[in-house]
């Protein structure tokens, strides 16, 4: 019984980190420009990796592999935003303009 409500567990969070890393990558690729997809790139980054690496620790149980697992998603929820704000203040310093809707 617990075996099972752990299984279905690990798996909504797998499920629902693939969601999110396909509309991420869906994102990616009908954003107009750089600073719009840096936005999808992030969601993939800080919300779809996560949420995928929790549902395979669950899957895996408590053990070691789990706990570097924990720690990979906190150096990714460290990560990605920092990169991300890295990526947009460099592109503004370098002169790339936002992309502007012709009326």
């Amino acid at each position: 019984m617990i075996d099972q409500a752990i299984n279905i567990i690990s798996w909504v969070f797998i499920y629902g980190g693939v969601f999110f890393i396909f509309t991420g990558s869906l994102g990616l690729l009908r954003m107009p420009d750089f600073f719009s997809r840096l936005h999808p790139a992030g969601i993939t980054d800080s919300m779809g990796a996560p949420v995928l690496l929790t549902g395979l620790a669950i899957q895996n149980g408590w053990s070691l592999f789990s706990g570097k697992i924990f720690l990979l998603i906190l150096f990714l929820f460290l990560t990605g935003p920092t990169a991300t704000n890295a990526l947009s203040k460099a592109a503004v310093l370098s002169g790339l303009k936002p992309w502007k809707k012709e009326k």
